[in-house]
């Protein structure tokens, strides 16, 4: 970060970094303990790595790139200056994002650490409008225990959700003997909601600890409410309702998104989707399951893309068949992403395979025949949208709708 050259700045520290990163998964996975997914030093180095590259991606644009060249979230996120030492050390290794993250813009991180966080957020309201003759000082602790009490009821969900509704059942073959097909989907609908609340309970707590430290405010809404969601990771009644991939995308592990779309799909001159799935899949890991996930995931979204351009304004013209549309493509989106996931958990090739024949592979297949039937409509590299999205608009949901 301090010797390498401007124009190369950003490409050596995601080298170094990705590639230290892809080395630890394999000393940990193939030398010490397959198939176990255990608490080590290798999540912690996860969220180092998107920061070291963050960083280097926004001193690149803030030194070595010219303003018109970058989009306008490059120009606000863009760094002038070299950070020192002790600023570098303390981005990378703060307390309160060590263990499990979240990945911050280095901006926030030093305005929060220099007392500016919350008063840059709310100099952006006109507060002598509503009534105020100075700025408020927003507290967390509202949105602190609203996230604990989250925190709390997903822990006792997954306590006992998750032996109650065990993964291994859904490559077991007495089961898989047994039951019809919608018996198997139905079921490995349930497992994966089985599996999620442990994700739900790590992100939201992360997100807890940097409110609790003044960190994480993110402005106020247009009716003068506060809101504390400037790091959060994921929007729980948005991926429970989602009636469409991206959307379940986009409030899924959000500040990895953002990631994923500021250092690969805004930057890829071809194959955007294509490139920031497999760098998703790498950073989690060199188990098989994630990048069956992972390239799955690449002909959902360019499938779940073209029916949504082709078919989506038929149904919008009542609200009957609106209503209609929303509950069909809410229950694809959920089954689909129950199956583009389950690798995920699976890890093997083996149960994998297994799990996929049981079901037919019946999404790749739709997804294959989608993609070929289906006009694809072209879209402009400065204006398409990402698979993944890390933007956090406050009416994101009403305008996705």
């Amino acid at each position: 970060m301090n010797m390498a050259s401007i124009p190369n700045i950003h490409r050596y520290s995601f080298m170094v970094a990705m590639g230290y990163l892809t080395l630890c998964h394999i000393s940990r996975i193939y030398i010490f303990h397959y198939g176990i997914l255990t608490t080590d030093f290798s999540g912690p180095l996860m969220v180092v790595t998107q920061k070291i590259t963050t960083l280097a991606f926004q001193v690149h644009d803030g030194i070595g790139q010219k303003a018109e060249d970058l989009t306008t979230e490059q120009n606000q996120l863009a760094i002038k200056v070299r950070p020192s030492l002790l600023e570098y050390l303390s981005y990378q290794l703060n307390f309160m994002s060590i263990i499990a993250g979240p990945c911050s813009n280095y901006k926030d991180y030093i305005a929060f650490i220099e007392g500016r966080h919350v008063q840059m957020k709310l100099l952006e309201v006109n507060w002598k409008q509503r009534g105020h003759d100075r700025l408020p000082d927003p507290s967390p602790v509202g949105a602190v225990l609203h996230k604990l009490c989250i925190t709390l009821v997903s822990m006792l969900l997954f306590l006992t959700l998750t032996k109650n509704f065990p993964v291994s059942y859904v490559v077991d073959n007495q089961f898989i003997n047994k039951s019809s097909f919608l018996s198997r989907l139905g079921y490995l609908y349930v497992v994966m909601q089985a599996s999620k609340p442990k994700y739900y309970f790590a992100w939201t707590l992360a997100d807890a600890v940097n409110n609790a430290a003044g960190y994480g405010f993110s402005g106020v809404d247009e009716r003068g409410n506060f809101h504390w969601d400037l790091l959060s990771n994921l929007n729980i009644w948005n991926i429970e309702t989602a009636t469409s991939f991206k959307m379940y995308l986009d409030n899924w592990n959000i500040q990895t998104s953002a990631w994923l779309k500021r250092v690969c799909y805004d930057r890829a001159s071809r194959y955007p989707t294509a490139l920031t799935f497999l760098l998703s899949a790498l950073w989690h890991g060199v188990y098989p399951g994630y990048y069956f996930t992972f390239i799955t995931g690449i002909f959902m979204t360019l499938a779940a893309r073209a029916v949504r351009n082709n078919c989506r304004h038929f149904f919008i013209s009542s609200k009957p068949l609106k209503m209609s549309y929303d509950i069909a493509t809410w229950i694809v989106t959920q089954l689909s992403v129950c199956y583009a996931v389950v690798p995920f958990v699976l890890l093997a090739v083996e149960p994998t395979i297994k799990l996929y024949k049981s079901l037919y592979f019946h999404m790749h297949i739709v997804c294959v025949l989608v993609l070929l039937l289906l006009p694809i409509r072209s879209q402009d590299h400065n204006k398409r949208q990402p698979p993944v999205q890390g933007t956090q608009n406050f009416d994101i949901n009403k305008k996705q709708k």
